[in-house]
């Protein structure tokens, strides 16, 4: 019987070259992280403008509070899975992805693989770099209004970690979706275009979900893309904490453990139907 270990090793030794490879590309990093900087400014601009109105007065998220999940969403996100993975586009274009179909290994726990790496290289650095500007530039240079404040406590902080762990791998489940609906479309131009505006609103990247309507409350919290920024963010701020922190991190299992069983019985019948072209 073939050991656990080495089941996996072709699937870690794809997240990490992946992830290696992404690592290499730091003036991207930096260029990115200048923009993330300067729309997270705009951004809190708008927020102060809401918050010094008396319409703001009952909000269920305190200014400091909506600054740093301003901060958080910019840092983040690169987690968003608002397009499908470029490699896997490209391999469909050229006809490389029939080199996946003769692999001995499981085809989508490969594609998993590679566009988990891809994401986790592009996010780490980027919130790393903003931490250090938003959580201790801001406040040395006497702007701590403006900061990035630390979390509620040390379950929080914790709970948050574990659950930004939880965002990967939702946001990677979502995103293998995206890369299977190229695959049988041949091409991924249609689908990102429609993916990006629905994950920008719904993940809570464009405005805090907790701002919205309280009759869009509850729906807005079980759909998956709260998982990948929303329920993090309210972690994070102790607004869900004990139980209903288990509860949020549950939400965030169920929805991964869906959407892979969906992805995966969706993968096998594409590449089933898959018509490889290029040359």
């Amino acid at each position: 019987m073939t050991a656990p270990r080495e089941l996996v090793r072709p699937y870690l030794a794809a997240f990490r070259s992946r992830f290696l490879q992404m690592l290499q590309y730091r003036v991207a990093v930096y260029a990115a992280f200048v923009t993330q900087c300067w729309w997270g400014g705009i951004k809190i601009m708008v927020l102060v403008a809401f918050y010094r109105s008396a319409v703001a007065a009952s909000a269920p998220l305190s200014l400091a509070q909506a600054i740093t999940y301003t901060w958080l969403a910019q840092g983040l996100l690169a987690l968003l899975p608002w397009m499908g993975d470029p490699e896997v586009a490209q391999a469909v274009r050229t006809g490389a992805v029939a080199y996946d179909r003769l692999r001995p290994v499981n085809a989508y726990a490969l594609w998993f693989a590679r566009s988990a790496g891809w994401t986790a290289a592009r996010a780490l650095p980027r919130v790393a770099l903003m931490l250090a500007f938003a959580g201790v530039a801001l406040p040395i240079a006497g702007l701590g209004e403006w900061a990035w404040q630390p979390p509620a406590g040390l379950a929080a902080g914790l709970g948050f970690i574990a659950s930004v762990l939880l965002a990967l791998l939702l946001s990677t489940s979502l995103v293998m979706l995206l890369n299977i609906a190229a695959a049988a479309a041949l091409n991924e131009r249609g689908i990102n275009t429609l993916a990006g505006p629905v994950v920008i609103v719904c993940s809570g990247n464009l405005l805090p979900l907790a701002l919205m309507p309280d009759t869009w409350q509850t729906v807005l919290l079980v759909q998956p893309l709260a998982g990948v920024m929303d329920i993090p963010a309210r972690i994070y701020f102790g607004q869900l904490g004990g139980a209903q922190m288990l509860c949020g991190l549950g939400l965030q299992c169920l929805w991964i453990v869906l959407l892979v069983t969906v992805g995966h019985a969706a993968m096998g019948r594409t590449m089933r139907r898959l018509d490889v072209q290029g040359g």
